[in-house]
């Protein structure tokens, strides 16, 4: 993130889901960064708003749906500084859609880098496809949603999006591209072509 001081290292505070993740990280130790554990945080009092207060970014680390209160609460209280959500545990599409009155809250955030693995099976053979986003230098410049399906090896791009796409859009996406490719497909095409030329008609 293009964050910067004068006279002094960007303070970042890390806020982890539970306490042994906390332990372990502040096991090591990194000059101007502070651990704490989502729980500890709101059990803190007055001294809270000092933990807070000397952040210059807060970092939310596997965050899982049942902390969304918290989250937005400590969000609002240290705006307008930034706060970055990284690997949320909760589903992509599903959840989501489904996590209350915290679907604005969670709309508040730009997604600056996404990596999802997809796999579809059809009745002859099976996709991996992946739906990716990266925002290069964290600043936002209209970066697309991408589809890519692994042909030959390597990772294809075969669909763009201006918004993240639903699970049932990017399924429609590697169905679709199954069954131009499906045998049964070319068959028919075969065929087709065949009866075309036999008879003389298009």
């Amino acid at each position: 993130m293009p964050l910067k001081r004068k006279g002094s290292k960007v303070k970042v505070l890390i806020i982890w889901p539970n306490s042994t993740l906390t332990e372990a990280a502040n096991e090591l130790s990194f000059e101007s960064v502070e651990h704490v554990d989502v729980s500890l945080l709101m059990n803190m009092g007055d001294s809270v708003n000092r933990v807070l207060n000397s952040a210059d970014v807060v970092v939310f680390l596997t965050p899982e749906g049942e902390q969304l209160e918290v989250m937005e609460t400590v969000t609002n209280g240290v705006y307008p500084k930034p706060v970055v959500m990284f690997n949320p545990r909760w589903s992509y599409d599903d959840e989501e859609s489904n996590l209350g009155g915290f679907t604005d809250f969670l709309g508040s955030f730009e997604v600056v880098y996404s990596f999802m693995g997809l796999e579809v099976r059809g009745l002859l053979s099976k996709r991996n496809g992946v739906v990716f986003k990266c925002v290069r230098d964290g600043v936002l410049s209209g970066e697309m949603w991408r589809v890519l399906v692994e042909e030959e090896g390597e990772l294809k791009v075969v669909s763009r999006f201006k918004t993240r796409p639903s699970i049932v859009e990017v399924e429609n996406v590697l169905y679709n591209l199954m069954a131009i490719n499906s045998p049964i497909t070319k068959s028919a095409k075969f065929l087709k072509g065949l009866v075309s030329n036999v008879t003389g008609k298009k």
